[in-house]
């Protein structure tokens, strides 16, 4: 065991008191806040985008533009659902599934089910009809919310195999559908109107116990089948308040970024995943802030201006993509590039500057007026806290990010700790780095996984993550193989060989949750992502490579869209990659050359693999000998969750992508 070097401004962290604090359920803590905040701004929702069997009840939003509901009118939704799905025959502990895209009714639905006692079972929208089978069967969901008519033709080729007794549509059917167990969201509310009785209300949400189940949330199956994550209300509850102990509002810092009332945030990512519906529902609605639903992840670039959010959430490839589109916008011009280019050089210098002297504060001053503005502009111009989360972020990128003025955290959690296990303060945020362990989450470093001591830091702890606290599962639904092997008991009691390292102080009780994940501990307390344990390559020379850190220096590479690192067994490192097709258009006008049109040919064209090699040869600089990418194949079709290649949260599989591309693969090694 060690002692951490904490940084001071966790000692603020330690005596950060809320009235939320005490243990308690989603129900009440909705309640609470909706109490609190009765006439401000719940959830913009944008107008011509669905054909609402709410409309109505919800008043219409323009065409293309959004408006709002406040929490009284959310609050009143929410409270006649609940009644609505009671009257319907929805008992407590029963599954009912939800099965849509992110937007205003997923959340009222899923707060109206979790209040009438239901435990809620999200299912992906992009799963197909034996995904959608598998997530409704394996529950026993008894029902389950639908977004439209093409979802709802989906759970219907299926439903012989479940055992659904009501079907609720959100949308109003274009189709006719003759069925006593089909309902729209709209009659179920109205329904509930008819019965509603605060003291009945009151005593659904009294009877809940924090300990109950609230929620079955799917493993995305990168590896395998997905597995329901057993959440409880406290599960959520107690990570809503180690979260705010650290990102929530201080009296005594009124201009310190924080997460509460005030907060406008935007939400894109599937409330499906267990970090969009924590981060941008439970603890957006937790504090009373206001969620504004983009209409699509096509659509961000425009809704994020009408929605002028202050916060959001996302996931990494997000973040590259604006980057992206930043850098696209700038290579309309030789000039505009020059100038784009030395602004993010300066903002990278002004990030890692502890103390930025004048010259290189006057070069950020211009930086800002001739680039920075236009890209805050272009989010909305008013974003004070942005988060990164469900993957490794580029440390360059994140630095870019809070050198040009926006506040990036990255974090860290997984759906077993209902998410989040630690992320970068505004206090102190370190590009590359995890930030601390939250406070009430425990975390320890077993250093017997048999992997090189590849430390970023001297005087780190290399290994396994290990957490414990009350975020944490106490497992997954009906597989207690799985769960056992999830779990160790008391490392430390065994650990005569010096084997694990944790950090103090101790302050949680219970088993040890083996996230993993290749971890490093720093002597301050910071965690840094190596990569997935199971992902680590092993080269026949016995080296250990992690691809995660490789993959993410190509990040912000302007020729590289996607990429992916193979050599488990091999003599050396190799890639797929995808390249940017937009980019490498414009290079082959630029120098007038001719190439083919077919994305297969134009992949195997030999000027195309040495504007590529040229890249690679650009980020292999920055790595050890064994760690360079030697060898890659193009390949023709990006990576994305449609084509089963990305999981919804956008992480790569890994597995189906080496299949895929497994000739690829073979010939890289044809002479290895």
């Amino acid at each position: 065991m060690v002692t951490i070097q904490e940084p001071d401004w966790l000692q603020a962290e330690r005596e950060y008191e809320d009235p939320l604090r005490e243990r308690g359920t989603i129900p009440e803590l909705f309640e609470r806040s909706a109490g609190d905040h009765l006439d401000d701004d719940a959830q913009l929702y944008k107008g011509g985008v669905y054909d609402r069997s709410m409309a109505g009840i919800v008043p219409a939003a323009p065409d293309g533009e959004y408006a709002a509901i406040t929490y009284r009118e959310m609050r009143d939704v929410v409270r006649n659902l609940a009644a609505g799905f009671r009257e319907l025959g929805f008992e407590r502990g029963e599954r009912v599934g939800i099965l849509a895209d992110t937007r205003m009714e997923w959340a009222q639905s899923d707060l109206a089910l979790l209040a009438a006692g239901c435990v809620v079972s999200t299912v992906y929208t992009d799963s197909s009809p034996d995904q959608v089978e598998y997530l409704l069967d394996d529950p026993g969901a008894i029902g389950v919310v639908v977004e439209n008519e093409e979802l709802l033709d989906r759970v219907l080729s299926v439903e012989d195999a479940l055992d659904l007794e009501v079907i609720v549509l959100i949308d109003d059917p274009g189709g006719s559908y003759d069925r006593e167990d089909l309902y729209t969201l709209a009659e179920v509310h109205d329904l509930g109107a008819e019965v509603f009785e605060q003291g009945t209300y009151e005593q659904w949400i009294d009877e809940t116990d924090p300990d109950d189940l609230a929620s079955l949330i799917y493993t995305s199956g990168t590896t395998g089948k997905p597995k329901g994550v057993r959440l409880t209300h406290w599960n959520f509850r107690s990570n809503f308040y180690q979260v705010q102990r650290r990102a929530g509002h201080r009296a005594d810092e009124p201009r310190r970024p924080s997460i509460d009332s005030d907060t406008v945030s935007i939400a894109f990512l599937p409330l499906a995943h267990v970090f969009e519906r924590f981060t941008g529902h439970f603890q957006m609605f937790g504090v009373g802030a206001t969620v504004g639903y983009a209409e699509s992840t096509d659509t961000i670039s425009e809704d994020i201006v009408k929605i002028t959010p202050t916060s959001g959430a996302s996931v990494p490839r997000v973040y590259e993509r604006i980057f992206d589109s930043m850098r696209e916008q700038a290579g309309e011009s030789p000039i505009k590039e020059r100038i784009f280019g030395w602004a993010l050089e300066v903002a990278r210098d002004y990030q890692r500057a502890d103390s930025p002297g004048p010259i290189l504060k006057a070069k950020h001053g211009l930086a800002d007026r001739l680039v920075y503005d236009s890209v805050k502009e272009n989010l909305g111009g008013n974003i004070e806290l942005m988060v990164s989360g469900g993957g490794s972020l580029s440390t360059d990128l994140c630095e870019m990010f809070n050198g040009m003025g926006i506040t990036l955290a990255e974090g860290y959690g997984l759906t077993e700790t209902s998410p989040v296990i630690s992320v970068n303060s505004p206090d102190d945020i370190r590009p590359g780095t995890l930030g601390p362990a939250l406070t009430g989450v425990d975390v320890a470093i077993d250093t017997a996984q048999d992997v090189e001591e590849d430390y970023e830091h001297p005087g780190s702890t290399l290994g396994e993550l290990l957490v414990r606290g009350d975020n944490v599962t106490d497992g997954y639904w009906n597989k207690p193989g799985p769960t056992e092997r999830a779990f160790v008991e008391d490392p430390f009691a065994e650990d005569a060989e010096g084997d694990v390292v944790a950090a103090e102080p101790l302050t949680a009780d219970g088993k040890w949750f083996r996230t993993g994940d290749l971890v490093e501990l720093t002597p301050d307390g910071f965690l840094l992502f190596h990569d997935r344990i199971k992902q680590l390559l092993v080269l026949d020379t016995g080296k250990n490579v992690a691809p995660q850190p490789i993959e993410d220096a190509f990040a912000t590479n302007d020729r590289i869209e996607q990429i992916m690192v193979v050599g488990d067994s091999r003599k050396f490192i190799a890639a797929l990659i995808v390249p940017n097709f937009e980019r490498l258009e414009g290079w082959t006008d630029q120098e007038g050359i001719d190439l083919p049109d077919d994305r297969e040919e134009l992949t195997n064209d030999e000027r195309v693999m040495g504007w590529i090699e040229e890249a690679v040869a650009e980020v292999n600089d920055g790595f050890e000998k064994h760690e360079r990418v030697k060898k890659f194949a193009l390949v023709p079709e990006e990576w994305t969750a449609e084509n089963e290649m990305l999981t919804p949260s956008m992480k790569k599989k890994r597995r189906t992508i080496m299949d895929t591309y497994e000739t690829y693969v073979e010939e890289i090694y044809a002479d290895d």
